[in-house]
């Protein structure tokens, strides 16, 4: 199965949300869990060293050429049950191939959890449309509302990045986008600080794996 996160929005939290969501099926995923990184930041969210070599931007840019098994050969060990493929470029948007993309992610048998990041990105967006589990990582702002109802996909469910005095709420979400909040996250600083250090892959803070069960 593949998930996909995607937002409108740069900052909404979409690479925690994959980081974390991962981090949480690997547990229990008899498959193992593979995180494809398409917002280049996933490796260092991770706190794993920085890779030099090629990486999925590498794969997309070689075109219908190279097999869809050389995927493989990119991935990294993060720990037992969870590897990453890594971005492997310079932090910007991937460009085309994502229906080629998405065809190869889901060609195995494992968990994939896509971070696609901000909308705009052709192969993210691709892998958002052609994901089984479509999740837009949103803030209840009226802004990233309205970014996300003129977005060209349409989501399974949104995850909700909860936060103070905010004046929208989950069932404003839920009755403009006519999708359900599958994940409800409340703003949490400890959540900050462990991605700050680097120990977002050793333990995922409380609040986030709470709010994130039922996306799980």
């Amino acid at each position: 199965m593949l998930i996909a996160c995607w937002s409108v929005k740069g900052g909404s939290g979409t690479t925690v949300v994959s980081v974390a969501l991962a981090s949480l099926l690997a547990r229990s995923s008899t498959g193992g869990v593979l995180l494809a990184d398409l917002g280049g930041d996933c490796a260092t969210v991770l706190g794993l060293p920085d890779r030099p070599g090629p990486g999925l931007c590498d794969w997309l840019a070689a075109g219908a050429d190279v097999a869809a098994d050389a995927l493989t050969r990119l991935e990294v060990d993060v720990r037992p049950g969870l590897r990453l493929l890594p971005w492997g470029g310079p932090p910007a948007g991937p460009g085309s191939g994502g229906e080629r993309l998405a065809a190869a992610l889901g060609a195995g048998n494992r968990l994939v959890v896509a971070d696609c990041g901000p909308a705009g990105g052709a192969a993210g967006m691709a892998l958002a449309a052609m994901a089984g589990l479509s999740l837009l990582v949103l803030r209840p702002c009226s802004l990233a509302l309205r970014r996300a109802i003129a977005a060209p996909v349409r989501p399974s469910g949104v995850v909700l990045i909860r936060e103070p005095q905010r004046a929208l709420c989950r069932r404003d979400v839920e009755d403009v986008l006519g999708v359900p909040v599958r994940a409800e996250i409340p703003y949490d600083p400890a959540v900050a600080q462990a991605v700050d250090a680097g120990l977002l892959n050793c333990k995922v803070p409380r609040a986030l794996e709470r709010g994130l069960r039922a996306a799980a």
